[in-house]
């Protein structure tokens, strides 16, 4: 019979604390993430307050009282100001230097155009926020208020505009719009379409069409009848958009019986059409990206930055810890106090974990940054990882949803990391850098010859790079590079 018994067992196990787990979660939020949760914390926490502008100087003065040193642990939240750390970089047989400029964004005051949780914040968001809200219905309902149609006429084009779809496709059948009109207008699909026709005249051109080739024939209707080459356009458009979209230019000419000039400049005029006009009318807020790093050119090198405008102006509110020093009740109080200090630590492990991340980054990829895509590095988790005497998955985490703005463009950090094909003479190139080849060596390429995959693999082997047709196949199709054969069709490489 078994019985109860109490064994005791001694072994070790990482535990996840509080503070290090809210550090994890702290580091992966991207700028604009970050700055609505500190917005929460300022209203939840007493203990924590905005930095306003010109306090940034004077936020040390009153430290050291209460029971804990006031901030003197709050403090460890905004390390000193650090002279610039310099890294040597060779590239192109020169010594350069990657200049990290480290301030001390903890104890730096934000200004109106810095502060990201000032109470005027608001207010100035809504200055230059679009305003205009319009869904297509909407607009379309709009425009049909001012057109002066009769009682009946207006009530079957706002069942018309009810029945498009956010592309501005007709997706309902007239009949079916003339059935849900009943009993209160009496009307048949006829009356539908006559109605149909003003609307289609409204902005933006090509709506309420009820398929392509009457999409694109809306908007070329309104230009100018004498445009060369409109009556072949509409010709394509009504019965030859399969042939178009088959790039079979040859037999598109003799179907329709034109000169090669003729059918070009047709082809441009179709090609001008926009095949989802309801699009041009977005609803949806703008999405900014907001770069975490700056990386500029210096006379010494290249010097890397972090965005000042994103880093957290929030420090420990010391009026309230140094009167909860002398108290020693209050738990909740002091709970709080307690998550604040942990929030700083966490800032500060985010804000240098970032600097780092971003200096190695920088240093592997001097050359990309002065010559392009062709000379990028390949660069792994592991290698930043190593460099900086973190794990992967700390890499990983930094890395997602934070950008760098570079003199070359805005760069999601994860951009920089790819795969690597190990070359004949061992070393390593860059998948990015070989779809940049690939994309140079297409848009170099005579039209009427153009580049198979199996040649494109050759130039590159003959490069010291040896991948494999299929390889060159798939990097061409992520580019939306056609094929060779589709390329010659159509005289040109939609590069």
């Amino acid at each position: 019979m078994l019985k109860p018994s109490l064994q005791l067992k001694l072994g070790q196990q990482l535990t996840m604390t509080p503070q290090l787990q809210q550090a994890i979660r702290l580091l992966q939020l991207p700028a604009l993430e970050l700055q609505a949760h500190i917005r929460e914390l300022l209203e939840t926490n007493v203990m924590l307050e905005p930095v306003d502008e010109g306090e940034g100087e004077d936020e040390s003065e009153g430290e050291g009282e209460g029971e804990h040193s006031g901030a003197a642990e709050a403090g460890e939240a905004a390390p000193p100001t650090e002279p610039a750390r310099e890294t040597e970089a060779a590239s192109d047989g020169r010594e350069e230097t990657v200049e990290v400029l480290d301030e001390d964004w903890g104890s730096q005051g934000a200004g109106s155009a810095e502060s990201t949780w000032n109470g005027e914040d608001d207010d100035r968001q809504q200055d230059i926020a679009d305003a205009a809200g319009q869904s297509l219905q909407e607009y379309l309902l709009w425009q049909i208020e001012l057109a002066h149609l009769a009682p009946r006429e207006l009530a079957i084009a706002r069942a018309i505009v009810d029945a498009v779809n956010d592309d501005g496709y007709l997706i309902e059948p007239l009949q079916d719009i003339a059935e849900t009109l009943k009993p209160d207008v009496q009307c048949t699909g006829e009356d539908v379409e006559a109605v149909l026709a003003r609307v289609q005249a409204l902005d933006p051109a090509g709506v309420c069409a009820r398929s392509i080739g009457e999409c694109i024939e809306l908007q070329l209707r309104q230009l100018d009848q004498s445009t060369p080459g409109m009556a072949t356009a509409v010709a394509i458009a009504r019965h030859h958009l399969e042939q178009l979209a088959g790039r079979d230019l040859a037999a598109l000419k003799r179907e329709l019986h034109t000169s090669e000039e003729d059918l070009a400049e047709a082809l441009a005029l179709v090609r001008s059409c926009h095949p989802r006009p309801g699009a041009t009318i977005s609803t949806s807020a703008p999405q900014y990206v907001v770069p975490d790093v700056f990386v500029r050119r210096g006379d010494r090198g290249w010097i890397v930055e972090i965005n000042a405008a994103t880093l957290p102006r929030v420090r420990l509110n010391h009026g309230y810890a140094n009167l909860l020093g002398r108290s020693a009740s209050h738990a909740s109080l002091r709970a709080q106090l307690q998550e604040a200090r942990w929030l700083l630590k966490s800032l500060e492990i985010r804000h240098e974990t970032l600097i780092k991340v971003a200096r190695s980054i920088v240093e592997r990829q001097v050359a990309f940054l002065e010559q392009g895509e062709e000379h990028m590095r390949p660069m792994i988790l592991k290698d930043i990882a190593e460099a900086v005497g973190m794990h992967e998955s700390t890499i990983s985490r930094v890395t997602s949803g934070k950008y760098m703005h570079t003199p070359r463009g805005v760069f999601e950090l994860r951009y920089f990391f790819s795969s690597q094909i190990e070359g004949a003479d061992g070393s390593g190139t860059s998948s990015t850098a070989i779809r940049a080849k690939i994309r140079k060596l297409v848009k170099e390429e005579a039209p009427l010859a153009p580049l198979s995959d199996g040649r494109i693999a050759e130039l590159l082997s003959a490069e010291g790079i040896p991948v494999a047709r299929r390889t060159v196949a798939k990097y061409r199709e992520a580019l939306n590079i056609p094929s060779s054969g589709e390329r010659k069709r159509s005289g040109s490489a939609p590069i």
